[in-house]
């Protein structure tokens, strides 16, 4: 069994977690999020540490409650320090452009590509070829950089596409005659 629910979550100094009945609400220099709790999960809140614990003995009441724990750290750090993915666009002429809430992108198509960007997400430029997507709630930044990779994703005898930084795209040996 996992054990993740065991291990407290703590405040840093200037984060504020508030558990309300069905809902945790964490406010943060970066900003507000809130969660619904499953009624099956109890959440206690001790000074700077907040843990959580299986109200029954299931299996299910278990994974419940470290999957909370978890979700509830990512709003902790999520509104203290932020979180931020990084795309790599590699090809000729594939460039990106950030302009207010949307994204230009140039992937190769007949037709540039404007991506508009969700409330809380923000995205910046630093090179024609990168994009950095940054914001406070972890599932929409990675979402979101998911659904601008998936636009034009890496091919495998070339490697053109838009890829995360780091990712590794193998490439296939091209067909021997």
């Amino acid at each position: 069994m996992s054990r993740v629910a065991n291990n407290p979550v703590k405040i840093p100094a200037g984060v504020e977690v508030k558990p309300e009945g069905e809902f945790v609400q964490v406010k943060g220099a970066k900003g507000t999020l809130s969660l619904k709790v499953h009624s099956s999960v109890q959440i206690n809140q001790d000074g700077g540490l907040v843990t959580f614990a299986p109200k029954e003995k299931s299996k299910q009441a278990v994974a419940l409650a470290g999957t909370t724990r978890a979700l509830v750290n990512n709003m902790v750090t999520g509104v203290s320090t932020g979180f931020e993915k990084t795309l790599e666009l590699i090809g000729v002429g594939y460039r990106a452009q950030a302009q207010g809430k949307s994204l230009n992108l140039s992937l190769g198509f007949s037709h540039p590509v404007a991506y508009p960007l969700p409330e809380g997400i923000s995205a910046e430029t630093p090179s024609q070829t990168e994009i950095r997507i940054s914001g406070i709630d972890k599932q929409r930044v990675g979402q979101v950089a998911a659904e601008i990779r998936s636009i034009r994703p890496p091919e495998s005898y070339k490697g053109k596409g838009v890829r995360y930084s780091g990712e590794y795209v193998r490439i296939k040996e091209a067909k021997k005659k």
